[in-house]
């Protein structure tokens, strides 16, 4: 072939000529314009728990202890694969059968069918009377956010949701983001180290009627403080007589007790007593599936003629939402959990992994409590092991979190709450004599 003549080179290069000269004109300005200068979007500060794990990352001692995870750690501080886990696992990928086609929107049932057992119960007068319709979503997480979209869009009462102080950091964002107001009700007091029960009622009982009233049914993030039973009681005939609208959010299922009735117990009286609710329930923390995102959203009508079709189409419409939103959910999480949930002998091992997992926790708010004590710590420690599940508020200030975190490398979030699956045999000493040192300093 021969090569391009003159002429044709020529001939194009006056185009070339123009669209330089008009690359050369443009103005600065222009080329870096944005349609999101800072004054419309800020920079946003960094996730505190986010920015907590860097900073503990970044630590080079070798006395460093993470407190903050909110995470299961073994005792040597290692993430713990549950052995049934991996069980489920080697039978999935054994299964023939087995491909990677869309899960259905709701997910899939022999999933979410499982799922609402646990969590309303197998007997559960919402599943007999089929009353109740579920949902798999991005676990805990999504589940809260498809409660919230589905309020946001349907719901006509008073449009606030009124949660505990203090909660989940992610709630107000989740609610905040859709467009539903949030509001505060007492919960943690500081004085007993322990729950607010007068001010939670009182709160309750002077909200505007038919409020959405956001609950943790065990396990409370951040505190570890639970109501009694009868205290549940309580707040259910006031949340009955102002006609307020439950909203549970349930992430430590089996990993706080280590019973997996007693921590749905909450759950389980509001929906005898005939409400009308939501159920968000996250399987992050009680298999260990934290970055697979198996979670389930259960909605249930109240009792009625017309609570079956009612179901029905609360089930449809949240399916658009969940179309618009992620159109099929993830199928690894749920399917190791659904392996577990639908075969016995798998069911019962898993619940005494569960045992070890809470069996752990609970030994050391027990060890940290009486090393505090023999050290002669000011102030109770009782609160220790008066609380329950992951988390612990310690009553420890600001200022001392600060200073355990500078001279002892001991990270915590800032209210003072740990992760006391981040204590083990090996730190707790470190840890206790640290608490002990700065408490003193600071009388």
């Amino acid at each position: 072939m021969a090569p391009p003549s003159s002429s044709s080179s020529s001939s194009s290069s006056p185009s070339l000529a123009r669209l330089n000269n008009i690359a050369n004109h443009i103005s600065p300005v222009m080329a870096s314009a944005t349609n999101f200068p800072p004054d419309t979007v800020p920079q946003a500060p960094e996730d505190a728990l986010f920015g907590l794990a860097r900073a503990y990352k970044a630590d080079t001692s070798s006395n460093k202890v993470d407190l903050g995870i909110g995470a299961y750690r073994d005792d040597n501080a290692k993430p713990w694969v549950l052995p049934v886990v991996k069980k489920a696992d080697e039978i999935l990928r054994n299964n023939p059968e087995l491909n990677h086609e869309y899960a259905p929107i709701a997910g899939i049932p022999e999933f979410t069918s499982k799922a609402a057992e646990l969590i309303l119960g197998a007997d559960s007068p919402a599943l007999k009377e089929k009353r109740a319709t579920s949902m798999q979503t991005i676990s805990g997480t999504g589940a809260v956010h498809l409660g919230a979209l589905f309020l946001a869009k349907f719901y006509k009462g008073n449009r606030t949701v009124y949660m505990s102080n203090p909660t989940w950091a992610n709630h107000k964002q989740i609610f905040g983001n859709v467009g539903l107001g949030v509001a505060d009700y007492p919960y943690f007091s500081k004085k007993t180290n322990g729950l607010d029960f007068e001010g939670m009622k009182s709160a309750m009982q002077g909200a505007p009627d038919r409020s959405i009233i956001l609950l943790h049914p065990c396990a409370h993030n951040p505190t570890g403080v639970d109501p009694t039973l009868d205290q549940w009681k309580e707040l259910a005939a006031i949340i009955s007589k102002k006609k307020h609208f439950p909203f549970f959010d349930c992430a430590y299922q089996g990993f706080a007790s280590g019973n997996l009735a007693q921590d749905a117990a909450a759950i389980r009286y509001f929906i005898e007593q005939g409400f009308e609710t939501v159920v968000c329930q996250s399987f992050a923390k009680n298999f260990g599936l934290y970055g697979e995102r198996a979670g389930c959203f259960h909605a249930v009508t109240g009792p009625g003629a017309e609570a079956s079709t009612t179901i029905t189409r609360i089930a449809s419409q949240l399916a658009i939402l969940q179309r618009s939103e992620i159109s099929n959910p993830p199928l690894y999480g749920a399917r190791i959990a659904a392996t577990v949930l639908n075969d016995p002998k798998l069911f019962a091992e898993w619940e005494d992994n569960l045992r070890t997992m809470s069996g752990r926790i609970i030994n050391m708010r027990d060890e940290l409590r009486s090393r505090l004590e023999k050290l002669g710590t000011p102030g109770t420690w009782n609160h220790i092991t008066d609380q329950i599940g992951m988390f612990s508020f310690t009553g420890l200030s600001e200022t001392q979190v600060q200073k355990l975190r500078d001279e002892f490398h001991i990270y915590m979030t800032k209210n003072g709450r740990i992760s006391m699956a981040g204590l083990n045999t090996r730190n707790i000493d470190h840890v206790a004599n640290a608490i002990n040192e700065v408490v003193k300093k600071s009388q």
